[in-house]
This record gives structure tokens, C-alpha cells and sequence, in this order.
């Protein structure tokens, strides 16, 4: 292993609670990794996420295994089903009771600018640029997340 990438999201979550969105994530600009020194590369490429009422991200792999009737789709459905989606019918078409079950529990598609990515040698070769192209390192906004 010659090298270490690492990320970090800038991008808040909340969760819906009885008394209304909670920040339960602040966003992330990669302190830590400004603070070793590593190389800023720029964003990951932006990308939409599914978001569900507790704040955690149905992924595009997850959707698609309840989708096409894969293995692995029963924790998915049963995630689904504990946010108040109403059980999947034997037969049922696994792409529209996903699309009922993702709008009976409230799921929400929000756009992701990408995350921030950071790369150093490691071993023998710290202290040396692991690329020609490095940028200025990200900064929070005013009033947003610094960590």
C-alpha cells in the first residue's frame, strides 16, 4: 500500500421527528485531513441520494435488488416496512410496491454536490505531492460545519 484516499460529506442530514426536522449530521469539510496535510483532489461527482425519514440513504444498489427480486432485498424490505410501509405481497412486482413503499414512509430524492476527496502517500514517501493538481482546501460556509 503505497498511499491513503479519504473523504469527507459536506453535505448536512436531517431526520423528520414528531417535532419536525432534526440536523442529526452537520456536513464534514475534512479538518483532520487539511490538518495532516493531505492533498485536496476536488469533489466526487455530484449524484442524487434517497433519503429516508430517519436520515440514513437508501442506496441506488439497495432499490435495485428490491426492484429485480434479488438476494439481499428482504433487509430492505423490512427497513422499509419499519418505517411504516405496508408488507410486500407474495408475487407483488418488486418495483411498484418499492415505489408505494418509498412514498408511504416519506422518502425524499435530494441532489448531493459530492464529497470532498483527500489523498497522501504514506510509508517512505510521506511528506511528498501525490499528484501535480491539488487545490485550495474546502472551507465551510458561515454558519456551516468546519469539522
Amino acid at each position: 500500500m503505497r498511499g491513503v484516499v479519504a473523504h469527507s460529506d459536506p453535505e448536512p442530514r436531517t431526520r423528520l421527528t414528531a417535532h419536525g426536522l432534526e440536523l442529526i449530521f452537520p456536513g464534514r469539510y475534512g479538518t483532520v485531513y487539511q490538518a495532516k496535510g493531505m492533498d485536496y483532489l476536488g469533489k466526487t461527482r455530484p449524484r442524487r441520494l434517497t433519503m429516508l425519514p430517519d436520515g440514513s440513504v437508501l442506496h441506488d444498489r439497495a432499490m435495485s435488488k428490491v426492484r429485480n427480486g434479488e438476494r439481499g432485498r428482504g433487509g430492505v424490505e423490512r427497513r422499509l416496512v419499519s418505517l411504516g410501509a405496508r408488507l410486500r405481497d407474495e408475487g407483488e412486482a418488486g418495483r411498484a410496491w418499492l415505489e408505494e413503499a418509498l412514498h408511504t414512509v416519506g422518502a425524499r430524492v435530494v441532489s448531493h454536490g459530492g464529497n470532498h476527496k483527500y489523498a497522501a502517500y504514506i510509508g517512505p514517501r510521506t511528506g511528498r505531492r501525490l499528484t501535480a493538481t491539488s487545490y485550495l482546501y474546502p472551507k465551510a460556509d458561515q454558519g456551516g460545519a468546519a469539522a
